[in-house]
This record gives structure tokens, C-alpha cells and sequence, in this order.
């Protein structure tokens, strides 16, 4: 039965962590204790809640860790609420992976990289991020530019302090939206911070965040001179197939997740103005 896409497996929540007020991060392991199922970054897989609501989810850790699937997630809803109520050692359920990923081993091999995300936005790269720190020798210099409304909602921020901030060839560009007494880096939005910053235009860009965010910023790295087929980034939308069965995601003749949810910004172009 497992071989159906649609049939879920029955998945053990084996720790909870929480980064922010509103986010936990949730390990998922097999009933067997082994890892659900394999996947590529940028990949997503249903989680559901039987009785209460399925939903779509990002998953957070690297292919690279054999024992285990991450979830990053945000208190939003109904599923979530019921998610962040959830004690170690619950069951779930879990089916996936669902979507295309991000070409780490194809188009970003031997680039130079440059991960910008908002908010929750880190949790689809926090994947790709630790994927490319594992196999550092495939790929250039990388820097990361990550903000959030205060110190408090940074996702994974003694991951970055201890580990990213401290790795060579790794740049850590970290931002709030308002000044903290506490906080000593940089205040601004990320749209202006990356223009600030004034990357080289020969890096390829990975990005994930709120809409807005993703909007401006990808204004402002034309202004700087990034070409469209150089920037990639992720959709969100209600999914409820995750097989391009229901129509719920479709955008024109795309359904993100079957085509999606990771897209090129010159591929974008070729969707409907209504997204």
C-alpha cells in the first residue's frame, strides 16, 4: 500500500524543538525508527493529523542526515495549532517527498551561492544550506542574508551563531526589523540589506520568504544587475493532492506541487500576472 503517493505512512514525532515563539522544529523518524523516505532540498512532504487536517510542509533537514526528517513550522492554523500541542514520542502521519527541489548537483555545482531568506522562508533553505555545507568542495563562496521582525523569531539562531557564522568561505549577513537593546547587528529590511550588501552579480541566488519580501528583494537585485535565469525561489500555496490531481495549486498550466514548489524567476515570468 506504501507504494500509493496518496497513502500516508505512520511516523513517530522523536524531538521538539522550540526556535521562536511561534515556530517548533519536529524530527519524524519511521515506526521502524529509520528514515521515512529520502529527498533532494527544496522538497516537501504532508504531514497530517488524522481527525484534524493534512497540510504541506517544507522539509528542513539535509538529505545528508540518513536517520531522520526535520520540520520547521509555524503556529498558523488549525493542523499546525494541533502540531505544536504534539509531545515527543506521538504518532503522525507522513507521505512524501512531493515537488522538485533546488539543482544542487546540476546548475549550482562550482557557483558561487547566495541564500536570502525572511522569516519561516529559512526553513525550505536551511536544507540546501547544510547540503552544500556537507559537501563544501562542490560549490564557491556562500553567503546568507537572513532577517526576521526581531532577535526573538530568527529560526535556527544558535545553529548560525555556533556553526554557519564560523565555517570558512561562509558570510553571514543577519537582520531585524527594528532596533532590540540587545541586538548589535544590522536593523532593516532584507530588500534594502541586500542592496546594501551590493553582492556580485555572478553568484546564484536562492530565496524564500514572505511574498512581499520576495517581491522587493527580486526588484532590487535587478537594479544590481541579476539576470532572471540566475535566481530561484520557492511558492507557497494550499496543496491538498500534492500530485497535481486536485487543481488546488494550479498557476496557467503549472502546478507547484508537481512543477513547483522550487522555481527559476525567468520560468516564473511565464505564469499568470494573478500570482
Amino acid at each position: 500500500m506504501r507504494n500509493d503517493p496518496l497513502i500516508p505512512m505512520l511516523g513517530v514525532v522523536t524531538m521538539i524543538r522550540t526556535d521562536t515563539p511561534d515556530v517548533k522544529t519536529f524530527r519524524v523518524t519511521g515506526i521502524d525508527g529509520a528514515k521515512p523516505f529520502e529527498h533532494i532540498p527544496g522538497q516537501c512532504a504532508m504531514l497530517s493529523i488524522p481527525g484534524v487536517g493534512e497540510a504541506l510542509f517544507s522539509i528542513t533537514s539535509s538529505p545528508t542526515e540518513k536517520d531522520y526528517l526535520d520540520f520547521s513550522i509555524k503556529k498558523c492554523g488549525c493542523v499546525t495549532t494541533w502540531l505544536h500541542q504534539m509531545e515527543v514520542g506521538q504518532q503522525i502521519t507522513i507521505r512524501g517527498p512531493y515537488g522538485n527541489g533546488f539543482p544542487v548537483d546540476t546548475e549550482l555545482a562550482g557557483k558561487d551561492l547566495l541564500f536570502i531568506a525572511g522569516g519561516i522562508g529559512l526553513a525550505p533553505l536551511h536544507s540546501v544550506i547544510n547540503y552544500c555545507r556537507h559537501y563544501r568542495d562542490r560549490y564557491g563562496k556562500i553567503d546568507i542574508v537572513y532577517g526576521s521582525r526581531s532577535m526573538a523569531d530568527l529560526v535556527d539562531f544558535p545553529e548560525i551563531i555556533d556553526e554557519w557564522c564560523k565555517e570558512d568561505g561562509i558570510n553571514v549577513h543577519l537582520t531585524i526589523d527594528n532596533p532590540q537593546p540587545e541586538w548589535d547587528g544590522h536593523v532593516g529590511f532584507v530588500p534594502n540589506y541586500v542592496k546594501e550588501l551590493n553582492f556580485d552579480t555572478s553568484k546564484t541566488v536562492l530565496m524564500c520568504g514572505p511574498p512581499i519580501m520576495i517581491k522587493f528583494t527580486l526588484s532590487g537585485l535587478m537594479e544590481l544587475g541579476f539576470q532572471k535565469n540566475q535566481v530561484y525561489t520557492t511558492f507557497e500555496l494550499k496543496m491538498k493532492c500534492a500530485l497535481g490531481k486536485c487543481g488546488r495549486c494550479n498557476i496557467g498550466d503549472k502546478y507547484v506541487c508537481k512543477d513547483g514548489p522550487v522555481f527559476r524567476l525567468d520560468q516564473m515570468d511565464e505564469l499568470p500576472d494573478e500570482y
